[in-house]
Parts: structure tokens; sequence; C-alpha cells
């Protein structure tokens, strides 16, 4: 039985650049590189959700997302997320789950970009996973804060205790 499962669903996370027409899009999840990259000797199940930017997700995904979290077997959990809705999907698992450790997690720039913090936060959300309490949880750069007091400060780029 894996100790963490990660549910993947998209975000500025698992984003690429196309180079002529300057879009950004999704075409896999870079999450098994990235743990790859780091070295995780953390046993995970690894589960693809969705692939979309927080801003165009849906009250339906967030539930799929808050489904997938209650099927799970694994206790301990961690979402990856697009930052700009990241605190609506915590908040709504804070509200209706219970006695699961869930972390969500993201990164303000691509990983494909390389100068991503998302290695970082992931790594530090499994550490965060594997250690707190049941509860919701949003982990960015370093910081672990309870989704009922988690808020992106938009102009400084960073979220911070509401």
């Amino acid at each position: 039985m894996p100790r963490v499962a990660i549910l993947v669903t998209g975000g500025t996370f698992d984003k690429e650049y196309e180079e002529r027409t300057g879009r950004l899009f999704f075409r896999r999840t870079h999450v098994p590189e990235m743990l790859t990259l780091g070295r995780s000797r953390v046993p995970v199940f690894l589960e693809r959700l969705m692939m979309v930017d927080s801003l165009d997700m849906t009250e339906a995904q967030r539930r799929l997302i808050l489904r997938a979290c209650r099927r799970s077997p694994a206790r301990r959990i961690v979402v990856t997320h697009g930052t700009d809705t990241m605190v609506e999907t915590a908040r709504l698992l804070g509200r209706e789950l219970r006695g699961k450790t869930v972390v969500l997690t993201g990164a303000m720039v691509p990983y494909k970009f390389g100068s991503s913090d998302g290695l970082f936060n992931l790594g530090s959300a499994l550490s965060f996973a594997q250690t707190l309490p049941p509860g919701v949880y949003v982990a960015m750069n370093g910081r672990c804060l309870p989704a009922d007091r988690a808020r992106k400060d938009r102009s400084r780029g960073v979220f911070v205790s509401a």
C-alpha cells in the first residue's frame, strides 16, 4: 500500500510552453519526472484526475477531486493544483472530508521553465502530508497553512495566513 497518493489536476505545475505561438498548454504531468529528479523515496500512487488551469476549473471538477480523495485508500494525499483557485478547492475539501491528511500544492512558474518553484513545493507537500495530522492544507514555498486560513496574496505572489 502506498503511503501517499498524489492526485494531479494540472495547473501551472504541468504547463508547457509553445515557443512559436507563446501559448501555454498541457501535454502530460511532470510529477513522475519531478519525483525522480528529487530522488524521492516516498512510496506513492499517482492518479491523473484532469489537466486544467485552475481558473477554468468547475465546481463539478472540484467535486471530482473530493470524490477521489474519499475513495483513495491512502490516508495521506497530495493534490497538485493551479494556484489561482487552490484555496477554493482546499476549503471545499476541508468542509467535506474527514480522517485524511490532504495537502494541496502547485507552482507559480511552470516546471518546464527550469526556474520553477514546483519541485521544491512538491517535495515540501510530500513531507507535510506524511507528518501533519488529518486536515486539509495548502503548501507553497516552504509554508503550510490550514485550508480555512490560507489566502493567495496576488500582489506579492505568495500564500499567506488569512
